[in-house]
């Protein structure tokens, strides 16, 4: 059997991990950047690289889609 199957777009896409982050568990910096905001959300790729810090976990979900990637939360 070598027949192939075109399984769509999504086949290709990337999986990234979206976790909830505490504030007081950043960089002083980035602590004061946070807006008064006790916990954001990271966007991680599957070798643990953060790609992005967002204020809500749909924003993280909305950020990943927007570049083609398959968010999947971690708890």
């Amino acid at each position: 059997m070598d027949t192939k199957y075109n399984f769509g777009a999504d086949a290709e896409r990337a999986i990234v991990y979206v976790r909830a982050v505490n504030v007081a568990d950043l960089p002083e910096e980035m602590r004061e950047q946070a807006m008064g905001h006790e916990t954001l959300y990271a966007v991680h790729t599957s070798d643990g690289e953060r790609l992005a810090l967002v204020r809500d976990r749909s924003l993280a979900f909305v950020l990943a889609r927007q570049n083609d990637m398959e968010p999947v939360a971690v708890h």
